[in-house]
Parts: structure tokens; C-alpha cells; sequence
């Protein structure tokens, strides 16, 4: 078997010619050959750019067929992809693409009227997503664009499968730069070889075998993060699937009707959408005096399990043969529930540096509380000081990273000397090869659709505000609304504010005034609900690291 990814895709383009492959949500569908089309023109106006193999091109936009086109353009045609998240505020993105070296920047128009051209001065030429339409570039390039139909038709009068041949790449060679963060201070872009896409996808193809070509599949998580790319998009071209592309933030009723009209096969979730629906559907009608009773009584608590059983598939579309949740850990009265009832869920576990896999199982194997089994092609132990059994998962083999862009140390920082890689987690592995994740070691957050929040971005901002002295970034539950958001623990300059004569009641008003300067800076899903302002000092290490464990949950 030939492992590479591009051979894999080169393939499925070919076999699936004549069936639909991306649509937008109520919008414009592509078959196989409508993208193939667009990807050799695309291929033309790169060579007429002056782009070569391993130069880098950028794209940012919401979900869309067009990026998913551009997408598979780049690679096939051997240059680097630099995907960047929709979110990110125009300084985060003139510092990503300027980071990455990008010579071409796809946008999409919402993202392109708040950019600043002259802020990116290595970028040659810029596009809009939406039309692949030329927004700036030198006149060589707008001439080849304006003519792009025509010298496509000359070099493929009969434009056919054959005609379909992509870049044949090395496994170590980098295909993919993903950020894990939008400012040049905690920027690391992780280096993904092909060999981690081939694997990833690879592994997906045999142990998802429920999936045929033509399924359906909603594309919910932005294509922007490894998770939602790895396995609604790679893993769909790879099985000839019908990939739906929401465009804006879904709400649950938006998923819910498209869930129902689409009706996939397969659903990739981070937990917060499962929860919200199992909270707000379920958990109040078993909290009904009558319900309660009955529940209590074997026969008809069977009865009652049954019938939510099929409420909630139907909420799911029915057709899906499993939902994966990645992305953070579960909350347990939820997954308790599901497993209770029977219900088709798995937990999977990766991260970017993996492209993302690490560990899964499929629903009907799957062991209540763990995150699935080591993942073909990849070696995990956990490094445990002394005796104990728990402690930091290390990873090694095909799907991991070649590195952090252009931060030799971080990159040393994340790998042993004998190639593990650090993942920051703590876990264990049971006599079943089951991992179980018993801890969180990194500081990262997760967003409610998926994002990745690194606290340590929004502190530095926030410590450089008035009268702030130190804070802390923690997610809390909102006990009415049940949604996790953010709040900053603040911790004052107190001598400063009480020699200036400050009340408790102006410096809430300062502090206040602070969060919403805050929120103007950052990327909307970052941003801080509430604050809290402390009286002492955070609880510090040796090394003067203020000690976060103590502070993730909320004290009563």
C-alpha cells in the first residue's frame, strides 16, 4: 500500500467523479470533478504567482466548500497550507501570516474588510474565498486570473479522472503549519508532515468501516483546528462522502435542523454540544414529580430509557452510526446517562502536535470514562515518577509533529531525547490498553464550539491594565444556564489603588471598565464574562508560577 495522503485523495477525486462533495449549508454544491476543476485552476494561477514547492499560502474564513477547495489546492499542488482561525483579530492575523512567511492569503470577505494589506508586505497576492476572486496582486497574476478559463481549457480540453495527478510528497515533508494561538508572544505553529495526514486518515478509513462513499456528513468545528479537519474533512474526501459545511456559529437549533435534513453518518462534537442538548432536553423532564416515580420502577424506568433513547437519536438526525466527543473531557453524570441508555457516543483523545489522533475505540467497545485505546501507528507510556500509576502521557510514532515553526526551543522543550513527545496530561493505561486522562497538566481552555484558549494570552493583556497587579483565567459553570464561561480572578494593585484613595466600590468600576477594554482585544470565544477581585495573593511555586490547580474549580 502506497502511504501517502495526497495518493489517497488523488484516488477518492477520481472514484468519486460524478458525486456531490462539499456543499454550503443551503447554498452551492460540488461534486468531485467540480473541485478537481477549481484545483487545477487554482494549480495554474499558483505557477503564474511564482509559487513553489514548500511556499507557504494562507487562508481564514468561516467553514465553506471554497475553503475546503482552496484547502486541497495547496497541497495537491505541493506548497505549505497555513489554515488560521476566523476568530482571530486583525493583529493576530497580520502577525500569523507575516510568522508563516505566507505568499498568497485566502480570505473570506468578513475576515478581508478588517485586514490591512500593508501590514502583511510578504504577501504577493490576496484572494477572497467566497468567488476566488482577485482582491490584490501583481498585473502578471490579475492577467492570468482574467484569462484563468481560458488557459485551463487549452491545457484540458477534455478535462477527465486522467487528467487528476497531485504532487507525490515525502512522509517528513510539512504539509500543514496550524497555530495554536494568534499572538507573536505565544505563538507556536505546528509543523504536520504527510506522514501524520496519511495516518490520521489512514486510521480512519479502517476503523470507521460504517462510513460508505455518498454518506453525509455536518461540518461543525472550524477547519482551522486538526480535530474538525482531521476527520469531518479529510476522513469525508478521503470515503467519498457529502460534506455539508455550516458557515456561522450554529446554534443548537441550527444543528438540530441540520442534523434532521442531512442526516449523518458520522458526528464529530466537542462535549459542550452534547451536554447542551442532553441538559436542556433530558435532564429536566427526569426531574418531573410523575417521571421521577416511574423511573424509580424497573419495568417502566426500561420504558422511559427507551423513549429518550429516540428523542435524542432523532435530535442527532437517527442515520448516525456513532458520535465521536473530543476536544476536553466529558462531564460524567452526561456520559453515565448515555452509556445508560445505550447511546452511540465514543470519547476520543489527540492533539494538534498529532494531527490529532492518539487514542479511540468505536461506541459499542468503548470502556465508560476513558478516552478509547492507543491509536494505530502510535506509542504512548506514562511517565510515572516513583511507583505511582499515574502520570504525563508521552506519545510517540507517525502521527506526531516535526516540530514548532521557527522555536527550536519550544520544539526541544516538547520532545525527550529519545523522540516521546510531552503531551501535558496526566493519565493511566488499564490492563485492557484503555487510556483514561486523570488530570490536565496544560493550561489550555476550551471554547464552547471547539476553540482552543490558552489563558496565559488573555492574562498578559489584562496584568498590563490598570491597577491589576495578577490574574487568573479559569472557566467556570454558569449555575443558571449551565454554559462554561469565562472569568478573571484579579488580583489588585492594592497598595497603589488604597494610596491613591481608591473605594472598593471605583476600583470594581476600574476593574469592570478593564475586562471591557479586555474583550475588545481578543477573539470573540475568549472573551471574559466576569471577575472576580481578590484580596490576597495567588499561591505560588518555587518558581513563582502562580500554582492554577487550586484555583480550576470553584470554591463553595
Amino acid at each position: 500500500m502506497e502511504k501517502r495522503f495526497l495518493a489517497l485523495i488523488e484516488k477518492s477525486v477520481k472514484n468519486h467523479w460524478d458525486m456531490p462533495v462539499f456543499s454550503d449549508y443551503d447554498g452551492d454544491t460540488f461534486l468531485y470533478r467540480d473541485m478537481a476543476k477549481e484545483i487545477e485552476k487554482l494549480h495554474l494561477l499558483f505557477n503564474e504567482a511564482g509559487i513553489r514547492k514548500g511556499d507557504k499560502i494562507a487562508v481564514i474564513g468561516r467553514n465553506s466548500a471554497r475553503w475546503g477547495i482552496c484547502f486541497f489546492a495547496v497541497l495537491s499542488y505541493g506548497a505549505v497550507i497555513v489554515p488560521i482561525l476566523h476568530d482571530f483579530t486583525p493583529d493576530n492575523v497580520h502577525n500569523l501570516v507575516n510568522h508563516s512567511e505566507s505568499k498568497i492569503l485566502f480570505a473570506a470577505q468578513y475576515n478581508w474588510k478588517n485586514l490591512k494589506p500593508e501590514e502583511m508586505p510578504a504577501v504577493s497576492t490576496f484572494m477572497l474565498i467566497e468567488d476566488l476572486s482577485v482582491i490584490s496582486a501583481p498585473d502578471r497574476v490579475k492577467s492570468a486570473h482574467a484569462n484563468l478559463e481560458t488557459a485551463f481549457l487549452q491545457k484540458y480540453p477534455e478535462f477527465s479522472p486522467e487528467n487528476v495527478a497531485y504532487h507525490k510528497e515525502k512522509p517528513d515533508e510539512l504539509a500543514i503549519i496550524n497555530y495554536t494561538s494568534g499572538t507573536t508572544g505565544f505563538s507556536k505553529g505546528v509543523m504536520l508532515p504527510y506522514r501524520s495526514l496519511w495516518s490520521n486518515t489512514q486510521y480512519a478509513y479502517d476503523k470507521l468501516p460504517f462510513i460508505k462513499n455518498g454518506d453525509n456528513f455536518v461540518a461543525m468545528l472550524p477547519m482551522a483546528h486538526m480535530y474538525g479537519l482531521a476527520f469531518e474533512v479529510l476522513n469525508g474526501v478521503n470515503k467519498g462522502c457529502h460534506i455539508h459545511f455550516l458557515p456561522r456559529i450554529p446554534s443548537p437549533n441550527t444543528v438540530v435542523d441540520s442534523f434532521n435534513k442531512i442526516r449523518p453518518t458520522l458526528i464529530i462534537a466537542v462535549p459542550i454540544i452534547i451536554e447542551k442538548i442532553v441538559r436542556s432536553r433530558v435532564f429536566p423532564a427526569l426531574e418531573k414529580p410523575l417521571i421521577k416515580l416511574l423511573y424509580k420502577l424497573p419495568g417502566t424506568k426500561q420504558l422511559i430509557k427507551k423513549k429518550i433513547f429516540r428523542q435524542l437519536s432523532a435530535a442527532f438526525g437517527n442515520d448516525f452510526a456513532e458520535i465521536v466527543i473530543g476536544g476536553a473531557s466529558i462531564n460524567r453524570d452526561v456520559e453515565t446517562f448515555l452509556k445508560s441508555i445505550g447511546f452511540r457516543y465514543t470519547v476520543g483523545y489527540g492533539m494538534t502536535e498529532c494531527g490529532p489522533l492518539i487514542a479511540y475505540e468505536q461506541w459499542d467497545t468503548f470502556k465508560q470514562g476513558s478516552v478509547g485505546r492507543i491509536v494505530d501507528r502510535m506509542e504512548v507510556k506514562i511517565n510515572t515518577p516513583g511507583n505511582g500509576k499515574v502520570g504525563e502521557i508521552l506519545v510517540r510514532g507517525m502521527n506526531t509533529m516535526l516540530g514548532y515553526y521557527k522555536n527550536p526551543d519550544a520544539t526541544k522543550e516538547a520532545f525527550t531525547d529519545d523522540g516521546w513527545m510531552h503531551t501535558g496530561d496526566l493519565g493511566i493505561i488499564d490492563d485492557d490498553g484503555f487510556l483514561f486522562i486523570r488530570g490536565r497538566n496544560k493550561t489550555m481552555l476550551l471554547g464552547a464550539n471547539g476553540q482552543n484558549i490558552y489563558p496565559e494570552e488573555i492574562e498578559s493583556i489584562l496584568n498590563n491594565m490598570p491597577y491589576v497587579s495578577e490574574s487568573l483565567i479559569v472557566s467556570r459553570e454558569d449555575k443558571d444556564t449551565h454554559k462554561h464561561v469565562l472569568v478573571a480572578l484579579i488580583y489588585p494593585a492594592w497598595e497603589q489603588a488604597r494610596k491613591e484613595k481608591h473605594t472598593n466600590e471605583e476600583l470594581q468600576k476600574i476593574m469592570k471598565e478593564n475586562i471591557a477594554a479586555l474583550n475588545k482585544r481578543i477573539p470573540y470565544y475568549s472573551k471574559v464574562s466576569d471577575f472576580q477581585i481578590r484580596e490576597e495573593e495567588f499561591k505560588k511555586t518555587p518558581k513563582q508560577s502562580i500554582q492554577r490547580f487550586l484555583y480550576q474549580e470553584e470554591k463553595e
